[in-house]
């Protein structure tokens, strides 16, 4: 697909001042000088810490113990209680298969999808914010109209709705990742206020937990090339 020439410089590092992703991210840390990264964990020798993004020992970043400001939890994305209805029946893999076909029509690589729903939803299909966004991938009411989706908990809506808007937002800016789910998250009119990701810690750690989820899936299809052949060939069900 065009746009995964433009995601694949995002899968190491993402190079913008206070996001660091990591694929097994544990803990976000605040330094001193107003960056935060996230870190699988951290050793500590004499006044110097490293931070490694990954398990690996050799990814890592060493700042003297004293710039760091805090060390927080990332928390597992939450999902709000759902309404007292029955749940749809629809499997993970259906879910899949209408990931895949949103995709398919916008050119939108499947994996950044589903690590948007992720994110958004944890995949239950009656997630429901504090906020009052809706289903699989958080529409708000007001987006959702716009986008011609007339009920957010039907999955097959809110992924072509939330797909479509996600796209919208790659080309308002540029292609450029962070940018794009950075408005997903907390508008546009935030992100050209500060031109860029806002300082809002919420809309930081949720452009740097999609990233991460993008980076385990694109890690797990480069480790087991055999499985993920296999499901890109099982014919989608019309």
């Amino acid at each position: 697909m065009k746009k995964m020439s433009v995601f694949a410089g995002w899968l190491a590092v993402l190079a913008l001042p206070g996001i660091v992703p990591a694929l097994q991210a544990a803990e976000q840390v605040t330094l001193k000088n107003g960056y935060n990264l996230l870190c699988d964990h951290r050793e500590q020798e004499g006044d110097r810490v490293r931070l490694f993004t990954s398990k690996d020992s050799g990814n890592f970043v060493e700042v003297d113990a004293a710039e760091i400001l805090s060390v927080d939890a990332v928390p597992d994305p939450p999902v709000a209680a759902t309404p007292a209805v029955a749940e749809p029946r629809l499997t993970n893999s259906d879910v899949h298969e209408l990931i895949a076909r949103a995709g398919a029509d916008h050119n939108l690589d499947v994996d950044l999808l589903a690590s948007v729903v992720r994110a958004e939803s944890g995949g239950n299909i009656r997630a429901v914010s504090r906020t009052g966004a809706q289903g699989l991938m958080q529409l708000m009411p007001g987006t959702a109209a716009e986008l011609g989706v007339t009920d957010s908990f039907r999955a097959d809506q809110n992924i072509k709705g939330g797909t479509a808007y996600l796209d919208a937002l790659l080309l308002r800016y540029h292609d450029h990742l962070a940018f794009a789910l950075a408005a997903y998250n907390a508008g546009p009119a935030a992100v050209d206020k500060y031109h860029g990701v806002p300082p809002y810690r919420e809309t930081r750690v949720y452009v740097a937990r999609v990233i991460r989820e993008f980076n385990r899936r694109k890690q797990w299809e480069k480790q087991h090339p055999a499985a993920t052949a296999a499901l890109s060939s099982m014919p989608a069900n019309r």
